[in-house]
């Protein structure tokens, strides 16, 4: 892959290669804190939500520093690996009672990070994420059903550039303590999503599919 003195031609034109050509460095940003309560606020609204979660499971916070949003994209068959500096999760999820638990994920598509300034400019403009236009992508889940120890199956609705796909992914998830992890990979389709448009619906230059890896840890409090 060429380096980044690289990257001004292919913005310029003078090469057609796309701006998904670099590799994202491993910066973690956290996410934004939630602004504190009082602790007899905090205690009435985990009540609450206690009580409206099926199943009983409470939604769990997300570990920020710990947890990874990857999106990987094949450039002239090339492996291209971005990363999403900023996300967010609420998971309410009982492994006793797997379909009673619920997830949304919400991607601010303008901290997509390809480690270089002109990318991520580039890949944040109207032809790729439109960021402006569209800040956030969204995953809820519709079902979560078990397909072996500690194995589900994720299904929900993923949103991006206002375009809504069904999807699935296998998670595998890692219990320890009050600390749960979620592994999995998703595939998908980047033109059903409007991602790439002009040019670069060429899937000869940059293919249509891109693979998204996700490494999401929570604590339950």
């Amino acid at each position: 892959m060429e380096g980044l003195s690289g990257l001004a031609r292919l913005v310029s034109g003078r090469r057609r290669r796309g701006p998904l050509a670099g590799r994202a460095r491993a910066v973690r940003v956290p996410v934004a804190p939630v602004a504190r309560w009082g602790t007899v606020l905090i205690g009435m609204v985990c009540t609450l939500l206690t009580a409206l979660v099926p199943g009983g499971a409470a939604f769990a916070q997300i570990d920020a520093d710990r947890s990874t949003l990857v999106a990987i994209s094949r450039q002239m068959n090339v492996p291209v690996e971005g990363r999403f500096m900023k996300f967010d999760a609420q998971i309410a999820f009982d492994p006793a009672k797997p379909a009673g638990g619920t997830a949304r994920i919400t991607v601010d598509t303008g901290s997509y990070d390809l480690g270089s300034p002109t990318y991520n400019d580039s890949v944040r403009g109207p032809e790729w994420f439109d960021a402006k236009a569209y800040p956030q992508a969204t995953f809820v889940s519709t079902s979560i059903t078990s397909t072996g120890p500690n194995q589900y199956s994720v299904s929900g609705n993923l949103t991006i550039k206002g375009r809504t796909q069904p999807v699935t992914a296998p998670v595998v998830l890692t219990q320890q303590g009050g600390t749960q992890t979620f592994d999995g990979t998703l595939p998908i389709h980047r033109l059903a999503f409007g991602i790439g448009t002009g040019q670069w619906k060429d899937t000869s230059t940059v293919a249509d599919e891109v693979l998204i890896k996700f490494h999401i840890v929570v604590a339950h409090r």
